[in-house]
């Protein structure tokens, strides 16, 4: 084992001391361990206290050249994931994507920092990926419609996760957290949801309306009906559903009506509509989990015209007054 070895899983000890999500522990680990592989085998370089700020430049110039899926942090991934069958092999890594992978190679060395490994920060002298931020899909009342209609609510998982797509865009949770719901975290009268499992950690309210509050209630009654599990949205054998899968059958759903959907786009759709109907940023803030009011500001404010347009109709002064 490496003195870089050793320092990656020292840096993993950290994090999962500090009670962070399994998928930020994955994205962290996933990188590091690209990285570290990178250094390695191209510059021959196994201790961070060796890394310069040239050494990340050349790699960020390596992850635009090599593209997508054609480099993988484990070879056993190659025998099970198939990446060449891919319709997006090869193509070129976003600047999203390599801005992800800076900025958690940025924490783990501002972590050595602290441990008083190395003296400096090679990734201060990196200029930062500013990545076009791209705007957020709304999806039309016929595009929803037509969506929905796609499933088959005789079959548990269709109508499981029909329900589960129509909760998260009514409330706006994460997949995650949805996927981990338990039927006691739902209260009918307050038509309050306590989220548990949140991405920061701390627990949260969210609020349904009154029609999914129907629907909710008929879900409760199928579940009992056929499922003893303990989860709200069980798989069909009454283990907890994974969100790889409840994400991956979302995506093929929208396929199949020639829609590109997932839950997060929902989530998405959900702030949104929630704006649009005019709603404020701070309570929507509260609701989504977000650290800041600007966290949320920087996420939504990117309407299309059509979409300020539509907002500006309820508040023209000449539509609002009597004159």
């Amino acid at each position: 084992m490496t003195e870089l070895d050793l320092q990656i899983d020292n840096f993993m000890l950290y994090c999962d001391a500090k009670h962070l999500s399994v998928k930020t522990l994955k994205s962290y680990e996933q990188t590091l361990t690209l990285f570290k592989n990178y250094l390695v085998q191209e510059l021959n370089i196994d201790d961070a206290a060796k890394v310069k700020s040239s050494h990340i430049r050349r790699y960020i110039q390596y992850l635009r050249e090599r593209g997508k899926y054609t480099v993988t942090a484990r070879d056993k991934t190659l025998e099970i994931n198939y990446p060449e069958r891919r319709d997006d092999f090869k193509k070129p890594i976003s600047d999203t994507t390599i801005a992800n992978y800076t900025r958690n190679i940025k924490v783990f060395f501002n972590f050595l920092k602290k441990e008083r490994e190395i003296k400096d920060n090679p990734m201060d002298n990196v200029d930062k990926i500013k990545p076009k931020r791209k705007q957020k899909q709304l999806l039309t009342d016929a595009e929803l419609k037509m969506f929905f209609n796609s499933f088959n609510l005789t079959l548990f998982h269709e109508y499981r996760t029909w329900i589960q797509l129509r909760l998260i865009l009514d409330t706006g949770i994460r997949a995650s957290e949805c996927c981990s719901l338990m039927p006691e975290d739902v209260d009918f009268k307050t038509k309050a949801i306590l989220i548990r499992n949140s991405k920061n950690g701390h627990e949260r309210y969210v609020y349904f309306g009154h029609k999914l509050s129907v629907e909710l209630k008929r879900w409760f009654y199928h579940r009992d009906r056929y499922s003893d599990s303990p989860y709200l949205f069980p798989t069909s054998r009454g283990t907890q559903l994974s969100v790889t899968n409840f994400e991956s059958t979302v995506r093929r759903k929208g396929r199949a009506v020639e829609l590109h959907v997932h839950p997060h786009l929902l989530r998405n759709n959900f702030a949104k509509y929630y704006l649009l109907n005019n709603g404020d940023f701070a309570t929507l803030s509260r609701i989504l989990g977000h650290a800041s009011v600007e966290t949320t500001m920087k996420a939504y404010l990117d309407f299309s015209d059509r979409e300020i347009g539509r907002k500006y109709q309820k508040h023209s002064p000449l539509n609002n007054l009597e004159i």
